[in-house]
Order: structure tokens, then sequence, then C-alpha cells
């Protein structure tokens, strides 16, 4: 992907929601005024009416005024009308912009390259790989009897809509690789359809299976069929907003109706409760992981599917740390786990004694991601070692190390994915001046070897990477990656953009990103902050960024900019600050609290209000990072930061494009639309305030390769103007 893409477990489905919440929205095309705009001092003039309403909530004796309820239906005439009236000043604005164009043409040179994923092997002569050709909208998948093969296409999302928006959400192989099932996606929602395909055939089968959401599917050993979460289907299926309960899992036999599925385990005393689920590599357990929101901690059950009318029994109830199981022996189970180690590590239980841990590798100083077991028990642990990955090969039985894997600089490698009996298996590294390369690992040599290298790479030393560590508020160190052009001079006149994100104990590593290699060509500074409530450094980094200690994470980010201003970078009216989502609520709540610290922010599908963000779909999920405002402590944390809220008229606030999609079901667009309306009405400067609005794109997931380069190129024509880029000579020709 164009951002990077973060795995976890698919067993923690929930969880899973926040891996891709560094995605960015972008806004439909329409025909821009040849007028050149300006902004005039006064600027609320200049944008569409958000007339203030008089809703007023009371939360535990305090009075809140919340005047841009109205903006939160986004299916309502006044808000349709709303939407079309600020994508038409937007598109107008970014329309007046000269070099523009020229930034299009760029990316478009530079994301037109071949991209290749790893290669994984489904059983033996069955491999599949992902592969776009540059510029393609989705990438298609290929199936060969060997990764040197050239392949099959065995399914082309490009084939399942007209624009592009229709994309491909997951996809899981039987067993014995004859059956595909594969999730849709339509313009970024994240409700998915799951369907199954005759490997052999191409044909796409008869079973369609709806209301399926934070789920993979978990194939049966004999091929019969597969183990899905779904929830029930809404009373309204248009309202996107209306929040995800009950889920349930299913087991689904092939070739039946989904009204035939049978029911597996369900909690109708625990609304919140999500479920994911594996099964051994020997077929007999189905493991059951059940999780509460986006909290690293679950419960374990399992069924034993060789038992007549095996129960679902539990295993580890207690909820007090993450577990996933990476292997068994029959019932002795070895699990990756933080329990009593806040930086993960590998222990091994007998289910049939429950409770009794024995340790396989212990902790180490830096943190635990990712296990898996290959061929001649061999143990691949992935550790992140100041937010760039460090990869060990260990002994399963015994757990001593054995090796270290030599990667090739300092970036992030994943995959290292097989079964017990793969001699080989493949991973990917990449940095920020390292475009994603792909590697094969020999199990029994511990050697790695090139596999495949991109169509494109970036000049040796045009670019540098440096990794500071800047003083936080709190006198805590946070680390920063930083990345431009050999021979910058610190005169503190260089455009900076800085990227954070600091929650839900995602961890931010270094990744090739083309829309980051454009900013720098065109001189600037890319800048990537590993705030406190990240993954970084394990749980304790984790904690200490979230509930009553996020400000922090905002204090971080702010001791960051500081820091680049200090030394030399830039200067505050050269510095642009981004981030989506999560990291959307830290680029607003940093905006209102320092808006004296930048020249510009770009807020992406934002959480940007903090006493309504659990009332819609998923929302109540993120109560485990940010607490709930019914909690009348929690409600003093959360209004103090909440972005909407800590909007003040009369303040100069810094240029802003906040961007969202207008059918966000993850991060509903009545955050960004509220939070744009009280800035517009509020700025007392002469910068604008603008939102783009797309609407045929959710949270971000799937977006098509051509909405990705606008996106990019909209953003960065706008921090030209506001940041006063002077651009290269010959920049784009």
């Amino acid at each position: 992907t164009e951002i990077y893409t973060l795995s976890l477990h698919d067993a923690l489905p929930i969880s899973m929601t926040h891996l891709l919440l560094l995605a960015l929205a972008c806004a439909p095309k329409t025909t821009p005024s040849t007028e050149v705009l300006a902004m005039p001092a006064a600027p609320t003039s200049m944008y569409p009416a958000s007339p203030a309403g008089e809703v007023v909530d009371d939360y535990h004796g305090t009075q809140v005024a919340d005047p841009y309820r109205w903006l939160e239906d986004s299916d309502a005439a006044p808000v349709r009308t709303w939407i079309e009236a600020q994508n038409t000043l937007t598109n107008a604005y970014l329309g007046q912009i000269p070099e523009r164009e020229a930034i299009r043409t760029r990316m478009t040179d530079l994301w037109n390259y071949e991209r290749y994923s790893a290669p994984s092997r489904v059983t033996e002569g069955v491999y599949v790989w992902s592969y776009n050709d540059g510029l393609m909208s989705q990438s298609v998948m290929y199936i060969a009897e060997s990764p040197s093969d050239a392949g099959r296409v065995l399914l082309d999302p490009n084939t399942l809509s007209e624009d592009g928006t229709v994309a491909l959400g997951g996809s899981w192989f039987s067993d014995d690789g004859t059956k595909l099932a594969y999730s849709v996606s339509d313009g970024g929602s994240d409700w998915r359809k799951i369907y199954v395909m005759d490997v052999a055939t191409g044909e796409t089968e008869a079973d369609v299976l709806d209301w399926v959401k934070f789920s993979g599917a978990t194939w049966k050993k004999d091929g019969s069929g597969f183990f899905y979460a779904r929830y029930d289907a809404p009373a309204d299926p248009n309202d996107f907003e209306a929040k995800n309960e009950f889920q349930k899992l299913y087991f689904h036999k092939l070739g039946t109706p989904q009204s035939d599925d049978t029911l597996i385990y369900e909690r109708q005393d625990q609304p919140t409760w999500g479920f994911g689920s594996s099964i051994t590599e020997d077929g007999r357990y189905l493991v059951i992981y059940n999780s509460e929101g986006t909290e690293r901690k679950n419960r374990l059950f399992y069924k034993d599917l060789q038992a007549k009318n095996g129960q679902v029994t539990p295993l580890l109830t207690e909820f007090d740390a993450q577990y996933y199981v990476i292997a068994n022996d029959g019932p002795v189970w070895t699990f990756e786990t933080d329990k009593d180690a806040p930086n993960s590590r590998v222990m091994r239980m007998d289910i049939r004694k429950p409770g009794e841990w024995t340790e396989v590798v212990p902790e180490q100083e830096n943190v635990l991601r990712s296990v898996s077991v290959l061929a001649n028990n061999k143990l691949v642990l992935t550790y992140l070692k100041d937010a760039h990955s460090v990869v060990q090969v260990h002994d399963f039985k015994n757990g001593e190390m054995l090796s270290e894997v030599a990667l090739p600089g300092i970036g992030s490698a994943s995959g290292f994915g097989g079964r017990r009996t793969d001699t080989e298996t493949f991973y990917s590294f990449t940095g920020y001046t390292v475009p994603g390369t792909t590697y094969r690992f020999d199990v029994n040599s511990g050697e790695s070897e090139v596999f495949r290298e991109p169509a494109i790479a970036m000049p040796e030393g045009e670019f540098v990477t440096e990794q500071i560590f800047i003083t936080s508020k709190d006198g805590t160190k946070v680390p920063v990656f930083v990345t431009h052009k050999a021979g910058l001079e610190m005169d503190g006149t260089n455009p900076t953009i800085l990227y954070g994100y600091g929650g839900f104990n995602i961890s931010l590593t270094p990744y090739y990103s083309t829309t980051a290699r454009v900013w720098m060509e065109m001189g600037g500074v890319y800048a990537v902050a590993n705030l406190r409530g990240g993954g970084e450094y394990g749980k304790e980094w984790h904690d200490a960024g979230r509930l009553a200690n996020k400000q922090n994470v905002f204090d971080d980010f702010i001791s960051s900019a500081e820091h680049l201003i200090e030394a030399g970078y830039t200067s505050p009216e050269k510095l642009a600050i981004m981030g989506g989502s999560n990291g959307g609520l830290l680029v607003g709540a940093c905006s209102v609290q320092r808006p004296d610290l930048f020249g510009a922010a770009l807020p992406a599908v934002g959480v940007m209000d903090m006493l309504r963000f659990n009332q819609f779909t998923i929302g109540w999920a993120w109560e485990s990072d940010y607490g709930s405002p019914q909690d009348p402590d929690m409600f003093k944390v959360l209004y103090g930061y909440s972005p909407y809220h800590n909007v003040k008229e009369g303040v100069e606030y810094p240029s802003t494009m906040v961007t969202t999609g207008d059918h966000d079901d993850r991060v509903v667009p009545g955050h960004s639309f509220k939070y744009a309306a009280a800035m517009q009405q509020a700025q007392a400067g002469a910068d604008p305030i603008l939102i783009r609005i797309e609407t045929r794109g959710g949270h971000g997931a799937g977006k098509p390769t051509q909405m990705r380069i606008d996106e990019a190129t909209d953003k960065w024509a706008f921090l030209v103007k506001e940041l006063d880029v002077s651009m290269p000579e010959g920049f784009g020709e």
C-alpha cells in the first residue's frame, strides 16, 4: 500500500479495525472556478453557511453546546447541500494553485512502477501474491505452482466496479488450496460480503455471506466450510452510523444458504464482545478469541472438532493479557503473550492443565511483534528496537536463540509466514529511502537472498534518514525519524511535514512512500514521530498515552515540532502537521492547543468530537484508549482536549484542510464536518479552513490508485501555497 501496511493476528478482529487508521480520504473532482481566490482577513464570508443550532447536552452537570449536531446526518438534504458547497469551494481554491499539475505529473510518474507482495505458500504447489502494474486501481491476485513462475490471474478486483472503488477486503484458502473465500468492500465501507471461488476454474460459487465486519474466514481442515463472525442485519441497511454490537461466530457449510449457517458462539449478555477464530495446524481445535474494543487483551475459548457434539470450552477467561496460539502439539499449545511481560514472550501450556505455564522465549528489552513456526522446529521472532525491525531465529523446543536475520539496514521487515513443514519463507523489507523489496529466507541455513526488487529505486545518497530523540514536556525521550535530501541546510527555511499517530498500540515503523518521496523532491523534510500511545516500546508506552494520559501524546507531538524548529530544520510558518483518524484527532488537538506553532494542518478522517465518538458504528470500541464521556472523571479529560469543543473564536488558526469520506463508517464524517464548521466560524486570521470530502470513499481502505494520487496531489499543492514553498527548477517536467 502507499501509506504502509501493519499486520496483526486475524484472531483479534476488532483490534484489527485500527490497523488501517492511517489512510486518508480524497474528494471528487468538480469543475474548479477560474477565479483566483484570496482569503480575506475576515474569511467567514467565504465559507458555505453553517447555521449554528441550539443543541446543549448535560454531562455530569456541565452544559455543553453542540451547535453543529445537524451535520452528523450526512444523508440529510441540508448536509448534502453543505457537502457540495464545501467541495466546490475547496476545489476552486486548489484549482488556482499553479504548481498543482506539476505535482500530479510527478506523483503519477513515481507511482507508476510494478509492485509485488511477498509470495505466500498455500500448500504444496500453490503460491499466491498480489501484483500492480503501477496505476491499476486495485492490485490483482496471482496464483502459481512456484513462486518463480509467472502465474495466472486468480482474482482481479478491477473487474468488480467501473470506478475502482470495490476492493478486495481479505482472502483465505482452504487447507488443500482448492477453494478461496474472499471478502469485498464497496466504496471503502467496513462492511464486507464474503464469496467463495473454485480455484481450479476461477468460477465464483453460489455462496454469499452478508453483514460481515471485522472478520476473516477460518477453514475446517476437510474444506467443508469455514468459520466467520458477523452482525445481525441492521434495521435500516442504509444507516451506516448505527452501533455495531452483538457480533456472533458462525460456521458456513459450502453450498448452503447463509440462513442455514450454524451458530457456534454468542453472548447476548455482552453487546461489546467480538470474536475471531483460528484452527490449529493439525485441524483438531477451533480457537476462539474474544476481544472487547481495541484493547490488546483477549479471552480464549476452544472447541475440539474431533469430539462429537464438542462444546466451546473456556481456557483463558481473565481478560488480563493478549494471548495468541502460534502452534500446537496435540493438547500442548505454544502462545505469544504479554501476560506478566509488557514486551511479550513465548509461553507454552498443556490445555488439560489450564494456568500451568512454561516459558519458552523470555521477554526481551525489545518488543515482540510477531512469531512464526517453520521447519525443523525453528521459531522466527520479529522485534521492534527503537521502532525498527530486528528478526531472530530460536529453537522451538527450548527457546534458545540460534541466529539473527541479517536485514539490509534500519527499516521494517514483515512476512516470515508459513507452516511447520516449510523450509523457505519470504519477507518484505522497506525503509524511508528503500522501496519494498522481497527476500527469500532459507530456514535451514538462516540466509536471505533478494527474490524480487521493485522496478524503482531511490537514487543512492540523494536522500538520508536519521533517527533523533527529542525530549518531551515531562522529560520522556521520544524517537523521531527525519528524512530529507542529503546536504540539507539547517537554516530554518525548509518546508516540513511532521506526521504522527500515537494510539491503540500501533507502531509507526519506517516505510517507503511515493507521496513522501515527491514531497522530499520538492525540497521538503518528512518527519515521523513515534509518540506515546503507540506500540513502539510495548504496553507501558501504550498506557502512557491513553485514557487520562492522552495529553502526553499531544505534548510529545508539540515537543517534536519545537525541536525541529530549534534544531534549524524548519520554522513555524514552514511546518505542517499531518495524521489520520486517531492521528486526525492528534492534529486537531494540537492545532487548537498551539495554533502559533504550525503553518498548516492536514487532519484526515479524524475523531474530533470526543463526547460523542462512542455513539456511532464501532466507536464504542475506542473507549479502551479514550475512556468514556459517560464517566465523570474521563469526561473532564475528554472535554479538555476534544478538538471540536476547544475551537475558540478570535484565534488565528493555521491553514487547515480537513479530509474525510462522506460515508466513512469507521470514523463517521460528522466528526470532520462539525470540526470544519466550527473552525471556519472561529477563524480570526486570513489563513483558509477548507474541507475536502470524498463522496465515493470511506475511511481509506481499498481506495483506488487514482484517488490516492489526486488526494496526495491536493495535499501537497495546498502546502505549497500555505507554506510558500519554492519549487525546484524543472520539477514535474
